[in-house]
């Protein structure tokens, strides 16, 4: 009995050892995804799309199970949920879609390990030497990998702007949710987040995107599909998932720190899917990334 014991606790670190090892895959394909899906809708008016299929399949789930409401956190799960979901997709997609390369916005976003850093002793967590020098090693790593991507001419201050709104976004609903609701059912949290993020993106897309309820923007493609399919269930409910599990079990700065991880995993996929140009600096900023981020988690 001891030996089976001991044998499912071993099995279970592992699996959870696993854990960031999988959101980073997962997360690394969003710009993947946007390459697929963007050619064929507006970039909000697919949000939109993205948010309410999570609640399609969720809602069932939510009331065939009786799971249970966060009772007074509503509204904290709510504004985290905006920062997280509204807030960092819409500036991300909607800087890519007036042109902002997936490098640069990779870039850009890849400073949120070093804000989450700063503001750490808002949680009452701190940040040690060894973790400084991990998150700057990270950050060199990112820089290395999408160097030989990132342009400049012809870049406008919207989509700039867009990048650095979507960073500010991520990094305070990480810090936000850490602080105020970092323990809900993950089932109904998600469900109050993404019915909060349609609420506050609808207006934006029904006034800047024309959408209306024929949804005569769409092109209904296959690979528009299989990317709004892949968007509802790996990245917005299976990411979220793990990412929240993430949040509730180590500190932010640590998970944040994955996050230097996805520009690299991104360079690769698009490497092997559409054989995009994958330099030897570019392996050499992977390997520093990841050492960046092994002195970060470390305990």
């Amino acid at each position: 009995m001891m030996h089976s014991a001991a044998g499912s606790s071993r099995q279970k670190q592992v699996l959870l050892s696993l854990v960031p090892l999988v959101f980073v895959l997962i997360w690394s394909t969003g710009f993947i995804v946007a390459k697929f899906g963007l050619p064929y809708a507006p970039p909000l008016t697919f949000l939109i799309l993205r948010f309410a299929g999570v609640l399609v399949v969720l809602l069932p789930l939510v009331l065939l199970f009786r799971a249970p409401w966060p009772h007074g956190r509503i509204r904290h799960v709510a504004v985290a949920g905006v920062l997280l979901q509204a807030g960092y997709l819409a500036g991300v997609w909607c800087a890519i879609k007036i042109g902002m390369p997936a490098g640069l916005s990779a870039l850009i976003v890849g400073l949120q390990p070093i804000l989450t850093a700063f503001a750490a002793p808002l949680l009452g967590e701190s940040v040690r030497k060894r973790q400084w020098l991990g998150l700057l090693l990270g950050l060199c790593g990112v820089g290395l990998v999408v160097a030989n991507k990132i342009s400049l001419i012809g870049l406008s201050n919207a989509s700039i702007a867009l990048c650095v709104f979507a960073l500010f976004c991520i990094t305070a609903g990480t810090l936000y949710q850490k602080r105020y609701c970092s323990h809900f059912d993950l089932r109904t949290g998600t469900v109050i987040q993404f019915l909060a993020s349609v609420i506050v993106v609808l207006p934006f897309a029904v006034a800047i995107e024309g959408l209306d309820w024929r949804l005569s923007q769409v092109s209904w493609t296959p690979q528009f599909v299989g990317a709004l399919l892949w968007s509802i269930l790996a990245l917005s409910i299976g990411a979220i998932f793990l990412l929240f599990a993430l949040i509730r079990r180590s500190a932010a700065t640590s998970v944040t720190s994955l996050l230097y991880l996805t520009p690299p995993t991104t360079a690769v996929m698009a490497w092997l899917m559409f054989g995009e140009a994958f330099s030897m600096i570019g392996a050499l900023g992977m390997l520093i990334g990841v050492i960046g981020v092994a002195f970060v988690v470390r305990k």
